[in-house]
């Protein structure tokens, strides 16, 4: 049934994008209720709107403010017709507990060449290596959205145990497929990036495909488990795909 008790905050972004901000801090239900209005906003689109930008606990809504102003007639300016529509909107929520994500499992080499980061994370934690690597691949992380690069999931869920901080100096090149730790998140570059997340894997499968409709791997929603494998399993994956 519609959700009546989400406390939404609405805030203009310059003169043509709206902030609508569903929640604080990263967390599933609210994650549900970013996917439930950006589907809600593309199924019922007002006149001058351009696009939704998805995140954590908010969505952004790019509009041209000429054509919403001269959408209906009034005194409303055109960031309070956009309000309004938005608040129509946020008041049909409905998250359905039924449905559940889709489980994509992501094989990862953890470790060496593919995770220059992994010693220090687990010295960080004054762990093994081994058990850094059992930890992250005991976790079921959730999509919460796609940003940075395209492709690149932005995924939280993981045990905060592992936990581990950016580093201060960002690296100038990441490899395709490295997997990664910055603060409470885990993420997967899908290219070769600058970057400073801890690097501790890295996995054979692409996660940009162009050739496809949606073109990425992974979409928001997603669960995902990580699952540890050996250099040679590494190059027989990758062999394989050529």
């Amino acid at each position: 049934m519609p959700n009546q008790q989400i406390e939404t905050i609405m805030k203009p972004l310059g003169d043509s994008a709206l902030i609508v901000q569903l929640g604080e801090g990263i967390d599933p239900i609210i994650h549900e209720r970013v996917k439930n209005l950006s589907e809600l906003l593309t199924n019922n689109p007002f006149e001058g709107f351009i696009e939704l930008v998805p995140a954590y606990n908010n969505i952004t809504v790019f509009y041209n403010p000429y054509i919403v102003y001269n959408s209906q007639k009034g005194t409303l300016t055109a960031f309070e017709k956009v309000c309004a529509h938005m608040k129509h909107l946020v008041q049909q929520i409905k998250i359905n507990i039924n449905e559940g994500p889709r489980l994509v499992s992501i094989p990862v080499c953890y470790g060496g060449e593919f995770g220059p980061d992994l010693e220090n994370v687990a010295q960080y934690h004054n762990m093994t290596q081994e058990e850094v690597i059992r930890i992250h691949s005991e976790s079921e992380c959730l999509v919460y959205m796609l940003g940075f690069a395209p492709g690149f999931p932005f995924m939280g869920g993981m045990d905060e145990r592992i936990a581990t901080p950016r580093k201060e100096t960002p690296r100038l090149s990441i490899k395709p497929g490295s997997v990664g730790i910055a603060g409470k998140q885990t993420g997967i570059y899908p290219f070769e990036t600058p970057g400073g997340w801890q690097i501790i894997g890295r996995t054979p499968l692409n996660l940009f495909l162009p050739h496809m409709s949606p073109p990425t791997l992974l979409q928001s929603g997603d669960k995902i488990r990580f699952v540890p494998i050996s250099p040679n399993d590494y190059s027989d994956y990758k062999e394989m795909k050529q």
